[in-house]
């Protein structure tokens, strides 16, 4: 098993107009395990995995990657190790297949190699046998689902899952907890999902967090 990365939110802070999101929030991601961020709805769990994700930076504070002891400079390197799968998965008008294997194309992987990779995700996430079919006709759930093969087909070491649950039936949502619940059992990536709904987290979470005044409070401790 590699060794992983850690994350560590730093003082972290986030304004939008005149209201503190984030506020001076820290915390210390440090193992493989999957760790649930919960909160109301408008508390800043988006915010915060945007910011922990590196697609937006905090007003102040820091997030920092370490591996071993040593800080990881945040360079194109660092962001083909980490991934986040957002609330709405934006898909390109093409098969299946192609849309997963657009990640390993841009890294430079070879064919054959991205061929496996995107077929084995697909399996993994139950769109094997939809690989040819367009993107944009799969249901909501199953473009969640695509989302996901498409983040795991590039092997993160950090997936970020923002409400992969959210505006999805029921069958998918057992789909998907039973996706994460597989990767879970693996221990080879680290994992920060947030998510509104008590009865997921207590499913999937190592470690459960809640967001609140915008600060992360360990609930488990």
């Amino acid at each position: 098993m590699k060794m992983g990365m850690r994350l560590m939110a730093s003082s972290i802070t986030k304004s939008y107009g005149a209201r503190n999101i984030i506020d001076k929030c820290s915390y210390l991601f440090d193992d493989n395990a999957v760790y649930v961020v919960m909160g109301n709805n408008g508390a800043g769990k988006s915010t915060l995995l945007r910011m922990c994700s590196l697609l937006e930076a905090p007003d102040s504070g820091e997030v920092i990657y370490m591996q071993g002891d040593s800080p990881v400079p945040q360079n194109i390197l660092l962001k083909r190790r980490i991934t986040i799968v957002l609330p709405e998965t934006g898909v390109f008008n093409s098969s299946v297949f192609d849309n997963v294997a657009y990640g390993l194309k841009v890294r430079g992987i070879s064919r054959r190699n991205a061929e496996m990779a995107v077929r084995n995700s697909l399996d993994f996430v139950g769109l094997g046998e939809r690989h040819r079919q367009s993107a944009i006709s799969l249901s909501t759930g199953e473009k969640k689902r695509l989302g996901i093969a498409r983040a795991l087909a590039v092997n993160p070491e950090v997936l970020f899952l923002d409400e992969p649950t959210a505006s999805v039936d029921q069958d998918n949502i057992e789909i998907i907890e039973r996706i994460l619940l597989e990767l879970k059992s693996k221990k080879g990536t680290m994992i920060i999902i947030t998510t509104h709904d008590a009865g997921h987290a207590e499913k999937l979470a190592d470690f459960r967090l809640t967001l609140e005044n915008g600060k992360l409070f360990d609930l488990d401790a």
